[in-house]
């Protein structure tokens, strides 16, 4: 499978072959909802949350006698069927929304994103992406090369990813200041940061490769 290779200028320096064990595995729409729906879910925190009657301030004196007054009887003033009192089956903050993600599941989902981003047209392979100084018109100039290139990052949002070999601050803050780009180390892609971008900008493909063969991904193909 090969695929050509540019500098940040948008031309062509060169060619890589890239195994089909991890750009050629058959699409699994699957397998891919089941991950990217439960890494949504691990990331989702409890937020909302309502007192029951046990958590509302007051309440303590009973608000009339039992008996003699003609009224229906009432133990405390926080009740839920009172103004002011606590919530009955309300949203609880201490709700758990995570979902188990089986290792060999989420490795072969990012292959499939993957394999359907390249065969889409939509993985940029840049031979390095490397700013000496923290410059974002560097970065926008970057950013016109590969739309010289062909590509259009024309998305008001979630236009590209980058995908750096490592860390390197320069380039990372060069970046930051541009609304819908995001960069993102290679060891840490997964399904959802890459389908979450139009594009797909890899650093040193090379480097990517020789990355998820250490974590054993290809395996899993």
């Amino acid at each position: 499978m090969e695929q050509p290779i540019y500098n940040t200028e948008g031309k062509k320096v060169g060619t890589i072959d890239l195994p089909e064990s991890i750009f050629g595995v058959q699409w699994n729409a699957d397998l891919l909802h089941q991950v990217v729906t439960a890494m949504q879910a691990n990331a989702r925190t409890s937020t909302a949350h309502t007192k029951d009657r046990g958590e509302v301030r007051g309440g303590g004196k009973k608000p009339w006698a039992q008996k003699g007054t003609g009224r229906a009887r009432h133990g405390s003033s926080r009740s839920p069927i009172w103004k002011g009192g606590g919530v009955t089956h309300g949203p609880r903050n201490e709700k758990d929304y995570s979902k188990k993600i089986n290792r060999q599941a989420r490795q072969k989902a990012l292959l499939v994103a993957l394999s359907r981003k390249l065969k889409d047209n939509e993985i940029i392979f840049v031979d390095s992406i490397e700013m000496k100084e923290p410059k974002t018109a560097q970065a926008m100039l970057a950013l016109q090369g590969f739309t010289k290139a062909g590509f259009a990052m024309s998305k008001a949002k979630n236009a590209a990813l980058i995908a750096l070999p490592g860390v390197h601050k320069p380039t990372m803050k060069s970046f930051a200041n541009i609304g819908n780009i995001n960069v993102e180390e290679v060891r840490n892609l997964n399904p959802l940061n890459v389908l979450s971008s139009k594009y797909l900008i890899i650093a040193n493909p090379g480097v990517m490769v020789e990355t998820l063969s250490k974590k054993r991904v290809i395996k899993t193909a």
